[in-house]
């Protein structure tokens, strides 16, 4: 059976808005890039969508070539700011529920080292 010629057929255009939009007032949604290390601190990007990927909790949005791109949400504005982080006022660089993982991490790595050793020797 041979292939329909592409004349055949339609392109499909989607009419629908390609960001998201504030429910109440339909307008779209932008986010800052707050990042301190990121060349793109500061920039305003108009946000796509919000989703989780790559286990992470990342803000979509198309870049000036009209390329999907993401970031991780905490890198931008997207959510209000933490309590504690506005309590410190810039006087902590890291927030408490960061250390207590990094404290769980770190005891990991330890507990995974030393049973090696011992199987080592």
């Amino acid at each position: 059976m041979e292939a329909p010629p592409l004349s055949s057929f339609r392109l499909c255009v989607s009419r629908r808005s390609r960001t998201a939009r504030d429910a109440a007032s339909g307008a779209s949604i932008e986010v800052e890039v707050t990042h301190p290390f990121h060349p793109w601190k500061g920039r305003r990007l108009v946000l796509a969508t919000r989703k989780q990927n790559w286990g992470e909790d990342r803000v979509m949005f198309f870049d000036a070539h009209g390329q999907l791109r993401s970031l991780p949400a905490a890198w931008t504005d997207v959510d209000p700011p933490d309590a504690r982080t506005d309590a410190a006022a810039g006087r902590s660089f890291f927030r408490a529920d960061d250390l207590s993982t990094l404290v769980a991490l770190v005891g990991e790595i330890k507990s995974r080292h030393h049973s090696r050793r011992k199987r080592v020797k």
